[in-house]
């Protein structure tokens, strides 16, 4: 089972939430939240797998909730799941370490596959929001010599050897694993085994992470 927690401050959302995972035999609902700020507790309870976590929240909103929870070690995965699309929160969510970011207008059936995914470790990104991070790249927030986004990027980057690098920028792609290892001639079990290896060497928590690093470092 793949449990899942809860954190909206509107309770007729997250009976929804609950109303429309329950149907799926393979996800429980282990609890909810009204704000970010029961997290850390709730967490400690009930050892969820995945966090379905509202953005704007009165108290403790959820890019400061899910930055304090993946700072911990052994966190669960966090999706952002909003009506709000905004670069910032966007990139702010990203950063912080959320594995996905889903609009509430998402269809039911494809809310309960990105839990699904993200619990295989796949990130998850909205069609709507992919499409503003690839606008926002090509109209000059991606690589640029001097900013400190860039600058970052590329001295973590250099911590990495060549063939770790490759599998970092086919992540950076959007290839699943199996398919760098398909197109890099290694198994799978080495790809997980790199990816394991890139994410504490840039320390990062997600391939999500990986990705925009190699972004802003003008590989992709």
């Amino acid at each position: 089972m793949i449990r899942v927690l809860l954190v909206d401050d509107d309770p007729l959302v997250r009976s929804g939430l609950r109303l429309m995972l329950s149907g799926a035999d393979d996800i429980e609902v282990v609890a909810e939240a009204a704000d970010g700020g029961e997290v850390p507790a709730l967490v400690d309870e009930h050892a969820p797998d995945l966090v379905l976590m509202d953005i704007r929240m009165p108290g403790v909103d959820g890019l400061e909730a899910t930055e304090r929870l993946r700072a911990r070690p052994g966190a669960p995965a966090v999706v952002m799941l909003t009506t709000f699309k905004d670069d910032e929160q966007v990139l702010g969510a990203l950063r912080a370490g959320a594995a996905g970011f889903l609009l509430k207008h998402t269809p039911p059936a494809e809310i309960v596959a990105a839990v699904r995914r993200v619990k295989a470790g796949e990130p998850v990104l909205s069609p709507a929001v992919t499409e503003q991070l690839i606008a926002r790249v090509t109209q000059g927030d991606g690589a640029t010599p001097g900013r400190p986004e860039t600058n970052e990027a590329r001295v973590r980057l250099d911590r990495l050897g060549d063939r770790e690098r490759e599998v970092a920028v086919a992540v950076g792609q959007g290839r699943t694993n199996a398919e760098i290892a398909a197109e890099l001639y290694m198994s799978v079990a080495t790809v997980k085994a790199h990816v394991s290896h890139i994410l504490t060497k840039l320390e990062h928590t997600n391939r999500v992470q990986i990705a925009l690093t190699v972004h802003y470092a003008g590989l992709v």
